[in-house]
């Protein structure tokens, strides 16, 4: 399963009228990180960075001049996304901006059902909150000191990191199962190599621990509660 993490910077808060400057993507292959990323800085045109929005990514309007317009890089990004879910916290700001973007060159919008919302995850993990990118960091142990503005790929690689503790963390990327029960294959670890865990069976199951005795004391404990028992239902259930 391939995946892409990915976050955008952009001039202001309105996908309307602003538009991105930064894109920063990491790939994912079965929960695992191959390496492969993008990063690109580009040209909003006439559009100026908001104050408000400099205040956050640092990002100058100085800084662009000599960037890519989006219509130059829009092949790329599609490419490099190209057959993955699109992975973003709060991906509705995200891919607002996005498909904003493709509507202006004529280009068919990124359609719901191939974007994943990091932000609602956690809201349904985490009722109680808080929910920002840098409290999930707290939340799951994660570094994220060096995180002194926001930036695409600094930031992707940071919820590369939390997504994959949300889904139950790096375990889960093991891909453990085989036809005979007595081993697992896992696909790559986080420097591309293949790794192998073999998952031992045992010839016989261990004996169980309930004594005989405590059998029947049970089965007399049930008979006493008659046939309106919680556990008699359970039984007849089974």
């Amino acid at each position: 399963m391939r995946e892409i993490i990915f976050d955008t910077e952009t001039t202001g808060l309105d996908n309307r009228a602003d538009r991105i400057i930064e894109i920063g993507g990491i790939e994912l292959i079965n929960h695992f990180p191959t390496g492969n990323t993008l990063h690109l800085f580009i040209n909003p045109g006439d559009r100026k960075v908001h104050p408000d929005a400099l205040a956050v990514h640092g990002i100058t309007d100085e800084s662009l001049k000599d960037k890519p317009p989006f219509a130059d890089v829009a092949d790329q990004i599609l490419e490099f996304f190209a057959g993955a879910k699109w992975i973003a916290h709060n991906a509705t700001f995200d891919m607002g901006f996005v498909n904003a973007e493709f509507a202006r060159l004529g280009r068919p919008p990124i359609l719901p059902d191939m974007v994943v919302d990091t932000l609602a995850m956690a809201r349904r993990k985490h009722p109680m909150g808080p929910n920002s990118l840098d409290a999930l960091c707290r939340r799951y142990g994660i570094d994220n000191s060096h995180r002194t503005q926001h930036g695409a790929l600094l930031d992707s690689e940071l919820l590369a990191e939390v997504y994959i503790e949300m889904i139950g963390g790096r375990q889960t990327a093991l891909g453990l199962g085989s036809s005979n029960g007595s081993s697992a294959r896992s696909r790559q670890n986080d420097e591309g190599e293949e790794i192998v865990v073999d998952v031992f069976v045992r010839p016989e199951p261990l004996p169980g621990r309930v004594s005989e005795e405590e059998l029947s004391a049970h089965a007399a404990l049930i008979a006493k509660l008659g046939a309106k028992g919680i556990w008699s239902k359970y039984r007849a259930s089974e």
